[in-house]
């Protein structure tokens, strides 16, 4: 019997909250989970923040097994999901069936949220320079660092969230609209791996175990992700 400590990434709230407390009926273990933005999340790690067990983007475990951070050959992909857009439960859904709708739909919206330091707002900031809007949009956008971006569109703070799929998912009253167009779509493949001073690696390597599982896999499906393992 043991508490593993893992650190994640807010892209996985729904699919643990879910696959969490099936595990630890089924292991007699114990998860605690620390959420952060993937950026933040690093930074902690570097600064000495300690757990057993990490589920990142892929490259971010790449990047600590280098390190040595993370015990070389315990790094295992999980899953992966891409960039979607999300509004007000009940509220008319905008078209983004092409990147020129898709770019009219933000021009069109009076508000739209997204976070500054996670992996879909980075990536949502890059893509409006591109589409030559940045200056319209800053205009009209509602931001912080980090969390669930659609609670802001629950909160009646912006009409449009720009966020990872399952981020979206997490955030009762908010309908996901689709994912970006294909053109204009950032997909993050997320991995896993064990800390090299964990305190508990036993029962880490057992949770990761258990995310390749094709249970876990239904569960990440039914949360928008795309698993590594099929179901």
């Amino acid at each position: 019997m043991a508490t593993i400590q893992l650190f994640t990434t807010n892209s996985m709230r729904g699919a643990l909250g879910e696959m969490v407390p099936q595990f630890e009926r089924a292991s007699g273990h114990a998860v605690s989970i620390s959420y952060d933005p993937a950026k933040i999340m690093l930074e902690r790690i570097r600064r000495g923040e300690k757990a057993d067990a990490a589920m990142l983007s892929l490259p971010a475990i790449t990047a600590l097994e280098k390190e040595g951070r993370i015990v070389p050959g315990s790094r295992r992909p999980v899953a992966s999901c891409g960039v979607g857009v999300g509004v007000l439960a009940g509220a008319k859904k905008p078209d983004i069936g092409s990147v020129d709708a898709f770019k009219q739909a933000l021009l069109a919206a009076k508000s739209v949220a997204w976070t500054q330091e996670g992996v879909s707002g980075m990536h949502f900031s890059e893509l409006i320079e591109r589409l030559g809007i940045a200056g319209a949009m800053k205009a009209k956008a509602v931001q912080q660092p980090g969390g669930l971006i659609g609670e802001l569109v629950v909160a009646g703070r912006a009409e449009m969230a720009i966020q990872q799929i399952p981020e979206l998912m997490a955030v009762p009253g908010i309908e996901l609209v689709g994912p970006l167009p294909d053109e204009v779509q950032k997909t993050t493949p997320s991995a896993a791996g064990i800390f090299a001073d964990a305190k508990e690696p036993a029962a880490a390597r057992a949770f990761l175990d258990f995310l390749g599982t094709p249970v876990a896999a239904k569960v990440f499906r039914a949360c928008g992700h795309e698993p590594a393992v099929t179901a």
